[in-house]
């Protein structure tokens, strides 16, 4: 049993009021973040599993649930069941979840198999979650020793080179060019400062304001994709997303098309995305798949042998769940070493940028030393 995504819109203008009405109870912070989806589907596909009806599971989650907001969407869907709508329908009328949920959730009320279906997308934000956690993980450290040194930086400008300053000033000798750099540096130092943190602001204003852009995202992308190290990690990331919801649509027996246009409202990857676009195009004109991923040089090329192979034996969906596993392994790898790599790196970037400045001030005080002897 296949969808049509032309319901989509459909959907979209049915939802429209009820959307609006129930977006406002939950806006500013009070999403249903990936976390509470994870949990959502986890706990639903149990009792469904168990043989509790649809309606008790969700009164019973409801019962369970202290956040009002969440208790109060969990009671609209409900409601919206008894009514007479569709499980999809209601989920889609809260304004929570994506065409890929919900349209997910429709793929396993008509094939019978909601359950699986549940337990899938539990899968996915749990592997998404944990993403997410290993960057965080990864990046904590370095964030923080930044932090400390652009401190220690500032510290060392504006309280220790003007005491050795005033040091100098007492005597006529010409300083070293080093000291002489760092002492006008100090002098500048708020100037300097002002203008790192007006930097900063500025480029979190300018993503936000420009998020949503299509041109915007394509450049940040390309600027992503050529960071050593981490572009390849950012890139494997996106693509075990691409392949876990590739899997999970394929195995629920939807039409590799609508798969596909599922999966470009869910990756979230600008280079992913377009590619897509073009690869559905290429697919509806009778290519293979195959075919149209080599054209795309964001698909790596033992992900496209392996497809090739998939498309040969009809095991699309068996592939998928593979590469997903392999792409999950090799982030796990990849985020354990940046911290073992980034830790002596950032130690010696500390230690290079204090030491600068101490050999600067301290190489004048020998020459003073002889002065004075002198």
């Amino acid at each position: 049993m296949s969808i049509d995504l032309s319901s989509y819109k459909t959907l979209e203008a049915k939802g429209k009021s009820s959307k609006a009405s129930f977006d406002f109870s939950l806006s500013f912070g009070k999403k249903f973040t990936d976390k509470k989806k994870e949990s959502f589907y986890r706990e639903l596909g149990m009792l469904l599993r168990a043989g509790v009806d649809f309606k008790k599971a969700l009164e019973i989650l409801h019962s369970q649930t202290k956040n009002k907001n969440d208790a109060a969407m969990l009671l609209d869907i409900k409601n919206k069941i008894v009514s007479g709508k569709s499980i999809y329908e209601a989920l889609f009328s809260s304004g929570q979840f994506s065409a890929y949920e919900y349209f997910s959730i429709q793929i396993g009320e008509e094939t019978h198999k909601l359950e699986v279906v549940l337990s899938e997308l539990q899968k996915y934000f749990a592997s998404k979650i944990q993403m997410r956690r290993q960057i965080i993980s990864v990046l904590t450290y370095p964030v923080i020793v930044l932090v400390v040194t652009i401190l220690v930086l500032y510290f060392m400008l504006t309280k220790v080179v003007p005491m050795f300053t005033s040091v100098f000033r007492q005597f006529n000798s010409e300083l070293p060019k080093s000291t002489q750099y760092i002492i006008k540096l100090s002098n500048n130092s708020g100037l300097f400062f002002s203008i790192l943190f007006g930097l900063i602001i500025a480029l979190i204003v300018l993503h936000a304001t420009l998020n949503k852009k299509n041109s915007y995202r394509n450049f940040t992308s390309a600027m992503v994709m050529r960071l050593p190290y981490f572009g390849q990690l950012v890139k494997k990331i996106y693509l075990a997303r691409f392949c876990q919801s590739m899997s999970l649509l394929l195995t629920s027996k939807t039409q590799l098309i609508n798969s596909l246009k599922l999966t470009a409202k869910m990756v979230g990857f600008y280079p992913l995305e377009l590619s897509i676009k073009y690869i559905v195009d290429d697919v509806t004109k009778g290519r293979t798949l195959t075919e149209s991923f080599r054209k795309h040089r964001v698909y790596e090329d033992r992900m496209v042998s392996m497809i090739e192979v998939a498309e040969q034996v009809n095991q699309l969906d068996v592939m998928f769940e593979k590469l997903t596993e392999q792409y999950n392994e090799d982030i796990n790898h990849k985020t354990k070493m940046i911290g073992v790599v980034l830790e002596p790196m950032i130690i010696i970037v500390i230690g290079i940028v204090v030491g600068v400045i101490m050999i600067s001030m301290y190489a004048p005080m020998f020459d003073l030393s002889k002065i004075i002897r002198n």
